[in-house]
């Protein structure tokens, strides 16, 4: 309930920058929980305290990292003097376009990062997510069938392989 609290407390700090609150809460959301996966109680400092200061540096690193552009700004209008905005013009839902960005992103990160992987760990991770030239993404059951092991094994490499990778990007924001 304190943590709760303190995250709610923070946020308002931030509330009148003109942020969406619902970015607010994620952002900030992401930031309590770097802080309790990170905290060490033997440093001296109070959870609370700690709390507070990763949820502060997580939104005040979006808007360092946030460009000012948004799909949802005005870029003219039309004809009869209506507002366009980005969205308008690729004709499709915002969040459509936002996980497709957010995808190609995420599959560009992991790419980039598969060197820190078994060679095992890279196929399995490779198959899944589609990441050779124009591949689609596959089950686990395929992948297992191709490499003669169980499902449940390529499960097992394929956590493995994420932590491995989401650890490792971890650490690069640092």
């Amino acid at each position: 309930m304190k943590i709760t609290l303190l995250h709610v407390h923070n946020l308002k700090k931030f509330d009148n920058t003109g942020e969406d609150l619902e970015d607010l809460i994620s952002i900030g959301t992401i930031g309590l929980i770097k802080a309790i996966e990170s905290f060490s109680p033997n440093k001296g400092t109070k959870l609370a305290t700690f709390a507070a200061r990763c949820i502060e540096n997580e939104i005040l690193s979006l808007k360092k990292t946030r460009k000012d552009v948004s799909l949802h700004d005005p870029i003219g209008t039309d004809k009869e003097g209506n507002e366009i905005t980005l969205i308008d013009i690729l004709g499709s839902e915002a969040d459509d376009v936002v996980d497709a960005v957010q995808l190609k992103i995420e599959k560009s990160k992991i790419y980039k990062n598969l060197e820190i992987l078994d060679e095992r760990e890279k196929e399995v991770v490779v198959g899944r997510f589609g990441l050779e030239l124009g591949g689609e993404e596959r089950t686990q059951r395929e992948i297992a069938k191709e490499l003669g092991i169980s499902r449940s094994y390529v499960s097992r490499i394929e956590k493995r392989a994420l932590m491995k990778l989401y650890h490792e990007f971890y650490k690069a924001k640092r």
